[in-house]
């Protein structure tokens, strides 16, 4: 049976575009999550691969040590980690967010 870091690993590998979160899309379970949702939704996501920290309690905390990260929700792009809800919002009003998700977008699509 795989750890749960090499589950994470797998997750974050496999999917183009990973937010961990609290909760789902369709009803975050804290004000971060929810804005999390609404600038990648704002960013033209077309598939969105979220994980449901609060589902799991090895989850929530492997993807703290993980990212090394000690906030959810947490932003994957191409597998690389992208930060919190603030870096997200940041990305977000410079316009890089909508690249980094177009680009990987574009990748997964070809």
């Amino acid at each position: 049976m795989a750890t749960i870091q090499e589950l994470i690993q797998e997750q974050v590998q496999k999917h183009p575009i990973v937010l961990y979160m609290k909760g789902n899309p369709r009803a975050p379970q804290c004000g971060f999550s929810a804005r999390a949702v609404q600038l990648l939704q704002q960013s033209g996501v077309k598939e969105l691969f979220t994980v449901d920290v609060l589902a799991d309690p090895q989850i929530r905390d492997g993807i703290k040590q993980y990212s090394n990260w000690p906030t959810i929700p947490q932003l994957y792009i191409q597998g690389e980690f992208v930060g919190g809800s603030d870096i997200m919002s940041d990305l977000y009003q410079q316009g890089e967010l909508q690249k980094l998700v177009d680009s990987a977008q574009a990748a997964s699509a070809s």
